[in-house]
């Protein structure tokens, strides 16, 4: 449980890019394998401690493009999106859509776009510390310009695998491959709880935030553009 719960406050996931070190003379086969896997590792290492540090510009520069096109959908969704189509979307997005619109004003959402939405999530701690503080990438699987790192919960070893993908010669992270987990989980925490899905995720907003969310909650952000 305490895994699902350090998965769940990745809400917002971030990733992570290393410059690749230019290749010595005569390097083995062996060597660059390990090269890359160390790569990958300060990639996960890289992201941690920008986000302990509060640094969302530094850790969005370990971001891979998968989970930046993520938070460009959520926010055109915190945009645009009525209540039926809230709805209809997956308790995870859901959540984040509500998140968003309950704390960011709304002149901000609306200059955002999905990089920056991401660096103010970090800013505003709504990727939280313990997210990673006592994570890390223990084994590693690399297949071309794709790695799967295990990830390391509390020195425990768990069945949970994040994707990194070298984007422009560097290794990124792409935190949406643990996305499907953690909804599964989170939906399960939700279902447990005897409450109606919404009145659940109202609940956390006011615990996190210390305010009830309004109805507003449910408008969009942008004035719809009325048809000619």
């Amino acid at each position: 449980m305490k895994i699902v719960q350090l998965l769940i406050a990745c809400l917002i996931f971030a990733s992570c890019g290393v410059q690749k070190e230019v290749a010595k003379t005569n390097t083995s086969a062996v060597s660059e394998v390990i090269s890359e896997e160390q790569q990958v590792k300060q990639c996960f290492r890289g992201y941690k401690s920008a986000i302990l540090n509060d640094e969302g510009a530094a850790a969005v520069e370990y971001v891979d493009s998968r989970t930046i096109s993520y938070y460009q959908h959520i926010l055109d969704k915190t945009k645009r999106a009525d209540s039926t189509e809230i709805s209809r979307m997956n308790i995870m997005d859901k959540l984040m859509v509500f998140s968003i619109r309950h704390r960011a004003a709304k002149e901000d959402i609306l200059k955002f776009d999905g990089k920056q939405l991401l660096v103010y999530s970090i800013q505003e701690g709504m990727v939280g510390k313990n997210s990673v503080a006592n994570n890390e990438v223990g084994s590693v699987d690399i297949d071309e310009n794709f790695a799967k790192g295990q990830l390391v919960a509390n020195g425990t070893p768990a069945p949970i695998y994040f994707h990194f993908y070298k984007e422009e010669e560097n290794w990124k992270i792409d935190l949406t491959s643990i996305f499907p987990v953690a909804t599964q989980a989170f939906q399960r925490m939700a279902d447990e709880s005897g409450q109606d899905e919404n009145e659940y995720l109202f609940m956390l907003l006011e615990i996190i935030t210390g305010n009830k969310p309004t109805s507003e909650i449910w408008q969009a952000t942008e004035k719809p553009v009325l048809k000619q």
